[in-house]
């Protein structure tokens, strides 16, 4: 008779999470999250260069972008925390990720003033400084950190910056951190199982054909 028995080889091991862990109550006040991005939602590293267009030589900046994160952003977003980015470099890349995330606000100043932009902000979307989470690494985020509700640290934050953060996460950023927040604070809240079924239902739908498309535009 045959064993059809899984083999050791074809078992996988049970999945182990060790994800830092938030407070309910305090989970469920966050309203708002802010995100740093070099160093946060990148790994810190930026490739300079320029190309020639008409003769004239174009400076470029490119950074890499963990999807991971993006899709945890999309899913805090899809549970009603309102998502925004803050940064002290400014780069075309933050915008055209910004645009790809639709993150409900993005600023970029070369001045660094970080607390100066997410005062208004929270002020713009009627919100409380306690009520924010802000996910920082280094010393330009320190302003912001020590006045928010959540201050945030990442795996490969600097020493100032874990000392003042009530929740410290494993990843270096840009690669998975803000992902492991995103996880952290739904389930805390409770909101992270439903969320993933929603977004798989969303998936499961056939997409729309053109001729669909245009049955549907019929009166």
């Amino acid at each position: 008779m045959v064993d059809a028995s899984p083999s050791a080889v074809d078992v996988l091991p049970p999945l182990v999470v060790d994800s830092p862990r938030i407070a309910p109550t305090l989970a469920r006040r966050i309203r708002l999250v802010g995100l740093d991005v070099d160093g946060v939602l990148t790994d810190g590293g930026v490739y300079l260069g320029a190309a020639t267009s008409g003769g004239i030589n174009v400076p470029f900046e490119l950074k890499r972008y963990d999807i991971q994160d993006g899709l945890g952003i999309q899913m805090l977003r899809d549970c009603g925390v309102k998502v925004v980015i803050i940064t002290g470099r400014v780069s075309d890349s933050v915008a055209q990720r910004a645009r790809e995330l639709r993150v409900d606000a993005v600023v970029q100043d070369p001045e660094a003033r970080k607390l100066t932009a997410l005062t208004k902000i929270v002020s713009d979307f009627g919100c409380t400084l306690d009520e924010v989470a802000f996910v920082g690494d280094d010393l330009p985020d320190l302003s912001v950190l020590r006045r928010v509700g959540l201050p945030v640290a990442v795996g490969n934050a600097v020493a100032e910056v874990r000392r003042v953060a009530q929740l410290q996460l494993h990843a270096p950023g840009g690669h998975g951190a803000v992902r492991e927040f995103a996880e952290a604070l739904l389930l805390a809240r409770g909101e992270w199982t439903d969320a993933v079924e929603r977004y798989v239902a969303s998936r499961s739908v056939p997409a729309a054909t053109p001729d669909d498309a245009r049955e549907d535009a019929l009166p």
